[in-house]
């Protein structure tokens, strides 16, 4: 070993020659971590305060300037009496009395009161309203009471209908079956991963090195996330998406490694000089990966949605601890396990190997590709291209009511509630501000607006309500509208508001600031936000990206290749999106009602997951060729070399996330399957054509040109590899 080693392997060394203080330290550094976390717990966004847009200014000022609560009902229904009877009236008398007796319910209204006004108008249906006080999490976790009792009144009254409905109800109805979901994917995550990563190694020991270290640093994470959403309020989901990266990069870094180790041991390298290899090799090019997705990561901060920062936050951390264990903890594992890091074939490695006839399927696939580079790359090139045709057509929308699953409660009683009063379940809410909204212009121009809006029945079918802040310096108007609020008719009714009516009424005064929220709005608002914002987006991560390749292997050629590969990628996971989403024909196969659109946040995601993990790939097999090629190979047999010494641990890395990947794409929510789909297409696809044909061919027809930096950028810092003898 030089003396001069580069800094992974000097930290190999040490973690190897220490391997007590490595394990115990990054163990105690784990359990504190998620104590703290335990301690101060996670301070989630509100749905109010994440909104953009239009919509998300008038969400925060209702939000800041009228008591926190959510708006609640009852719907009771009958299909053998009408609302007038006794028997119903005793109904709706009973579960108002129960409501009564619920700590939390506030404003009870009858559907009796104000003339009717919460009577359907064919009689058989009746709305009860209340309200919850508290923000979003405590109103979710006090409603639970009144939905109970709701329950039991129906139980009580078979010929009836008694359902619970409302913005709390939904949030919690709709959180238990997303958080079910997400408990059932990491649930089989786990077992599919080590099953996997046993047939890679063919020892449960060695394979489960990878997991637990993984799973270390998504523990870390979690309880770092803690404290940091005192500063800034992270999503509901953040831990879910921390799994997801956390442990696809982790299982990535500790696979690389560890097969590195192996390989060196083959070679015939005593284990500890094997282990030093590997850090001076893997494990730079752990280091170097690791900043490459932290940097893709990095672009959800330019996203302009409180989400996605907190998206951010958390993959960003993971990584971080992901790389951290495997430079720092992983050498000092290895070299604790000693000989048995060589593993045994075991009987399903043995099972696999006689099946498959143990060929080096992706040595001759690589060898055949170099031989013939420009067939191989036009070839891959035409399958990318139709793959990604359909995603010139891409729309986006939020998934409606009808995306959701039919059998859900919470989904049933929405369409109930919409059937009988239209408009009720998807309102728009007009904020209007002013020093004093009960003055005699503001007054008058809220009236001409529910004038306004009156006379557009078909657009609005119920009656306008108006509620003033404590301050008198807000005004909400709320304007039952058509429409579930994702359809044509909730957008046309929008239109309404925001071109007309508002500029025409509230919208002339001086001094006076209106804005209109709703699901509409907020559905419109969003979609427009992350297409506004996808062009900063995929700049900087671009950007970024080229900057890091460039000053690691001191090249322009491969940068910019890398980029162009990873787009094609990406393009391809788009178009195979569409296909299989904008249209029916998947629709019995995934168990979903299409929309004919992409969920709007789904695009910026998957593209700024997809490069961070394609370039996991990427920077792992170049750190192979470019170590082969500085020690002496042409570029054509460093291609091959590289290639056919990183295929196993690729295929192997990318078996695992399709695998995970692909367990979203068989949840119940609709924007869970279009992730899982779109991420488990886009990792199979990067890890066969990209880096199976098009990166070997194309390396193979630039030859020397690979390494091409102007003299003018000579001055670019050295990062260089410790030279270590390849073994063909």
């Amino acid at each position: 070993m030089s003396s001069n080693s580069n800094l992974a392997a000097r930290i190999g060394r040490w973690s190897a020659q220490h391997r007590k203080t490595a394990i115990l330290g990054w163990l105690a550094f784990v359990v504190v971590a998620f104590m703290i976390g335990g301690s101060v717990g996670t301070d989630t966004l509100d749905y109010n305060e994440a909104g953009v847009g239009e919509s998300g200014h008038a969400d925060k000022t209702i939000y800041h300037s009228f008591p926190q609560q959510s708006d609640e009902g009852v719907l009771v229904e009958s299909d053998t009496v009408t609302a007038d009877s006794p028997q119903f009236r005793a109904v709706v008398t009973e579960a108002m009395s129960a409501l009564r007796g619920t700590d939390g319910v506030k404003r009870l209204t009858s559907p009796y009161a104000h003339d009717d006004a919460n009577v359907s108008p064919d009689g058989e249906s009746a709305m009860i309203t209340y309200v919850v006080s508290g923000d979003q999490a405590e109103t979710e976790a006090k409603v639970e009471a009144p939905v109970a009792a709701m329950a039991d009144v129906a139980d009580a009254n078979p010929g009836f209908r008694v359902e619970a409905f409302g913005d709390a109800t939904s949030n919690s109805g709709l959180k238990e079956v997303i958080d079910d979901d997400l408990h059932r994917a990491e649930f089989i995550s786990l077992p599919v991963t080590l099953l996997i990563l046993m047939v890679a190694f063919g020892g449960l020991l060695v394979a489960g090195v990878p997991v637990l270290l993984a799973l270390s640093a998504v523990l870390a994470t979690m309880g770092l996330v803690g404290p940091i959403s005192q500063l800034a309020p992270v999503s509901d989901s953040i831990n879910s998406v921390v799994l997801l990266i956390g442990l696809a990069v982790g299982v990535d870094y500790a696979l690389f490694y560890t097969r590195r180790v192996r390989e060196e041991r083959a070679a015939g390298r005593e284990h500890g000089a094997a282990i030093e290899a590997a850090a001076a090799t893997s494990g730079r090019a752990v280091l170097i990966s690791g900043f490459t997705v932290v940097t893709a990561m990095a672009g959800m901060y330019l996203a302009g949605a409180a989400d996605f920062a907190s998206y951010a936050t958390g993959t960003i951390a993971v990584v971080l601890l992901a790389m951290a264990g495997s430079v720092t903890v992983l050498p000092a594992l290895l070299s604790k396990m000693s000989k048995r890091i060589d593993g045994r074939q075991g009987r399903i490695r043995a099972w696999v190997g006689a099946r498959t006839g143990r060929l080096d399927l992706w040595g001759r696939i690589s060898a055949a590709v170099i031989r013939r580079p420009a067939v191989a790359a036009t070839a891959a090139l035409a399958v990318l291209v139709a793959l990604a045709i359909p995603a010139i057509g891409m729309k986006t929308a939020n998934a409606d009511i009808d995306s959701l699953p039919q059998d859900l409660a919470v989904v049933q009683t929405f369409n109930r509630v919409q059937d009988a009063f239209p408009g009720e379940a998807s309102a728009a809410t007009v904020v209007v501000e002013s020093d004093d909204v009960e003055s005699s212009p503001v007054s008058s121009a809220v009236a001409a607006l529910k004038q306004r809006v009156e006379h557009r029945s078909d657009l609005f079918p119920g009656r306008p309500e108006v509620q003033v802040n404590p301050d008198g310096d807000v005004a909400q108007v709320t304007v039952p509208t058509i429409g579930d609020g994702t359809d044509g008719r909730s957008q046309r009714a929008l239109d309404a508001l925001r071109d007309d009516i508002v500029p025409d009424t509230v919208g002339t005064l001086a001094g006076t600031t209106s804005s209109v929220t709703g699901p509409a709005a907020e559905n419109r608002d969003f979609n427009e936000s992350m297409v506004a914002h996808l062009p900063l987006v995929f700049g900087f991560v671009l950007m970024a990206a080229f900057t890091l390749l460039m000053v690691t292997f001191r090249s322009i050629v491969i940068p910019i290749k890398a980029i162009v590969l990873n787009l094609l990628s990406v393009g391809a996971a788009y178009g195979v999106l569409v296909t299989v989403f904008q249209g029916e024909w998947a629709e019995g196969l995934l168990g979903f009602n299409s929309t004919g659109a992409i969920v709007p946040w789904l695009p910026l995601f998957l593209f700024v997951v997809l490069f961070g993990l394609s370039m996991d790939y990427h920077v792992f097999i170049l750190s192979r060729i470019k170590e082969a090629y500085d020690g002496g190979m042409s570029t054509r047999d460093a291609v091959e070399h590289g290639i056919r010494s990183t295929a196993g641990v690729v295929t192997s890395a990318a078996i695992v996330m399709v695998a995970v990947f692909s367990i979203f794409a068989v949840l119940s929510m609709l924007d869970f399957k279009q992730m899982g789909v779109g991420l488990a297409v886009a990792v199979l696809i990067d890890a066969t054509l990209i880096r199976g044909i098009l990166l070997p061919a194309g390396m193979t027809l630039l030859g020397e040109r690979n390494w091409w930096l102007p003299r003018s950028l000579g001055w670019l810092p050295r990062v260089e590899p410790e030279q270590e003898p390849v073994t063909s």
